[in-house]
């Protein structure tokens, strides 16, 4: 796939899971804490998995707002997308993801949700990039 580029951004992370990781322009800084489900000592910090969690969450719904118009839709402004990202073990080695999706679109009926969901999720960065790598499950609320 060709990308023709619009923004591009830079991140730097020191100490790992259990160091901190900003943005080279200043705009973000975080200390980063390993859970304890991954032996870590879960501290204050947020982990990359909160992190990819939050950033899917938020283009989801900015996908959906992009392909409305296409479709003839309006997003509700109380619509919500709540991202679960999970980390374990791959049974051929390694680590791998999961990501669930729970998508609220109040106001709309089921057929017209549905074709927005679907729409977004052939437009949006992140499940373009989880694509044949990543199982992402959507439900809708």
């Amino acid at each position: 796939m060709s990308v023709n580029v619009l923004y591009r951004t830079s991140a730097r992370a020191v100490g790992g899971r259990d160091g901190e990781a900003g943005t080279l322009d200043g705009a973000f800084k975080v200390k980063l804490s390993t859970p304890k489900e991954l032996h870590g000592d879960g501290g204050e910090g947020v982990n990359p998995e909160q992190l990819f969690a939050t950033g899917y969450a938020a283009c989801f719904l900015g996908a959906m707002k992009a392909v409305s118009p296409a479709l003839g839709i309006k997003v509700p402004a109380d619509a919500t997308v709540t991202s679960t990202v999970g980390i374990g073990p791959c049974s051929e080695g390694g680590f791998g993801l999961t990501i669930a999706l729970a998508v609220e679109l109040p106001e709309l009926d089921r057929d017209h949700a549905t074709a927005l969901v679907n729409k977004a999720h052939e437009v949006c960065p992140y499940s373009n990039a989880t694509r044949n790598n990543i199982n992402v499950e959507i439900t809708l609320g």
